[in-house]
């Protein structure tokens, strides 16, 4: 498995796909194993690298993964396949706030995908977070851009920011859950429901 993710490394490089930093995805795989998660729903596919380093932490686990770029979903597909985890891993490809879920719930939600529709991917799936459950959402420091965004001249790049800062906000402002901020990678979120801390 180790040259398919070399492989997939160097097509995330050469095709401009963003993968997950290594730093993020190695904490989130011990964050899996310390609580025995066994069951994943992730936003935002791209190539299938996180999914299979997920399901790699161990045989029992399932990932459901979404994704809504068509080329991307093939390649994911592929991915996975070639990984042999096509009976742990499935991908629906589809607009993660279009796809309608029922009757399952997720020991972790992982949201990596459109950053400006992070409080909109948060609210929709929350209610399929399982009893101790947690979301984890990446890119909270967005390359360094969050935080300074007065230094941002590209106006779709100064909005994207400011919608990732709300984002923050929102989770800070948060009644129903608590959320750690985890300084990793490219900045982790960690939201727990607070009935359950």
């Amino acid at each position: 498995m180790k040259e398919q993710l070399l492989e997939m490394e160097k097509y995330a490089a050469e095709h401009n796909v963003p993968i997950i930093e290594k730093d993020s995805i190695v904490y989130i795989m011990k964050y899996i194993k310390a609580n025995n998660i066994k069951n994943i729903l992730e936003i935002g596919s791209a190539i299938g690298y996180s999914s299979i380093l997920m399901a790699g932490v161990s045989n029992d686990i399932k990932v459901t993964t979404i994704e809504r770029d068509e080329t991307r979903y093939m390649e994911c597909l592929k991915n996975i396949k070639k990984c042999d985890m096509d009976k742990r891993i499935n991908v629906v490809f589809q607009d993660a706030l279009e796809v309608n879920l029922s009757g399952v719930s997720y020991d972790l939600i992982f949201i990596d995908a459109a950053k400006g529709q992070n409080i909109n991917f948060f609210e929709k799936y929350k209610y399929f977070l399982a009893k101790n459950g947690a979301i984890i959402t990446d890119n909270l420091k967005f390359h360094g851009y969050v935080g300074h965004s007065e230094e941002i001249e590209s106006k779709n790049l100064k909005s994207l920011v400011s919608k990732i800062e709300d984002y923050i906000t929102f989770l800070k402002n948060n009644d129903e859950f608590t959320t750690e901020f985890v300084n990793v990678g490219d900045g982790l979120g960690i939201s727990i429901r607070k009935d359950e801390k």
